[in-house]
């Protein structure tokens, strides 16, 4: 039971609805509101069961037309809820409907779009509770839940170093160091911060921003106030089929993500195990699970959130060292490889669920 489907920022979930098809898991995908159809990853292609976008309506009200679903697809054993709230409220409701058990996965703002009594209740009940980053997995286990920490995983041969990575070579001449940020553009993102920084750093530095959102104008505007427009490009959203080479062109991958003024904020966003599976040096605010991944001077550097001057001083030293930027390039794909490689992680969720519901 999903949120709005497709998506093309959730490829943590067409990875592991794909991996729970491929073990003969899924007897079909249920999304609780239509999602957006203008940008498709192509990987959905491949998802073979069918998916069925609930009308509109309360959760009694989708979960009464989701049970008559799957009824209808034959002999189910459970309902999953992709996330905490709204999915996770449809599927324990049509779960009881159909005499099965439920449980949940949670990410990162989902789990905060739930009252504290009721997460705490509904983790009592389900079969199984999942958290795919540190971050999410305490505040589950402060409401009392007995937590699965199952990281989502990076496909590390799509996303691979380049035969001759150009983060590898110090600028030539007056070539800037490239920079890629990659995101929803919205505040939790940080991407005002990174703007910030580019203005406050010595160093010839270029940035693209891959993504759209409604604070495009907003930064737009700021880059032109700081005096950096001209060093800021705009790239708009993308999918898989472009994603890799603009890491891999990239010297570095910054992810500035903060707490914005709501309390929303990243997990461990996909752009930065995408990186490290590309041998990029991540330089990343440590905010949330992202130094689950990105550790210190080891396989990425990360700074405090909010600060331009610590950015824009990390962005700097990483410009005039390439012998640390292949380095930490090297050691990121190292962790990917050997702790979320998509594979090794997507067969983790399939064992958990068909743990809780086989």
């Amino acid at each position: 039971m999903l949120s709005g489907w497709p998506r093309v920022s959730e490829t943590f979930a067409l990875n592991e609805l794909l991996a729970l098809e491929q073990a003969g898991l899924l007897a079909a995908v249920l999304a609780t509101k239509p999602g957006d159809l203008a940008l498709v990853q192509p990987a959905c292609a491949r998802l073979q069961t069918p998916v069925y976008v609930l009308a509109d309506g309360d959760a009694a009200t989708q979960a009464a037309e989701a049970a008559a679903v799957l009824d209808a697809a034959g002999d189910v054993d459970g309902v999953h809820g992709y996330f905490a709230h709204r999915p996770a409220d449809v599927a324990e409701r049509c779960a009881d409907r159909l005499g099965v058990r439920f449980g949940f996965s949670s990410h990162a703002l989902d789990v905060r779009k739930v009252g504290a009594d009721d997460l705490a209740r509904r983790a009592r009940r389900a079969a199984v509770v999942i958290g795919c980053n540190a971050d999410v997995a305490a505040s589950l286990a402060a409401a009392g839940a007995t937590v699965s920490l199952l990281p989502h995983g990076v496909d590390a041969t799509h996303f691979a170093p380049a035969a001759a990575p150009a983060g590898d070579r110090p600028p030539a001449g007056d070539r800037p160091l490239e920079l890629l940020a990659v995101g929803r553009l919205v505040p939790k993102k940080g991407f005002d911060v990174l703007v910030a920084a580019l203005a406050l750093t010595p160093r010839p530095l270029r940035l693209t921003i891959v993504g759209d959102g409604p604070e495009r104008a907003t930064l737009e505007k700021a880059a032109a106030d700081a005096g950096v427009l001209d060093r800021v490009r705009f790239h708009g959203r993308c999918t898989h089929a472009e994603l890799p080479d603009l890491l891999r062109g990239a010297d570095a991958v910054v992810a500035p993500s903060v707490v914005d003024a709501a309390g929303d904020r990243d997990g461990l966003p996909n752009v930065v195990l995408e990186a490290m599976a590309c041998g990029r040096p991540v330089v990343a605010s440590d905010v949330a699970a992202i130094g689950t991944a990105v550790r210190h001077d080891r396989s990425g550097v990360l700074v405090p959130p909010g600060r331009p001057d610590a950015l824009a001083a990390a962005l700097a030293a990483l410009a005039g060292d390439p012998a640390r930027r292949h380095r930490l390039g090297t050691e990121a794909r190292r962790v990917v490889e050997n702790e979320f490689e998509l594979t090794q992680c997507a067969a983790r969720v399939v064992t958990a669920l068909e743990a809780a519901y086989g």
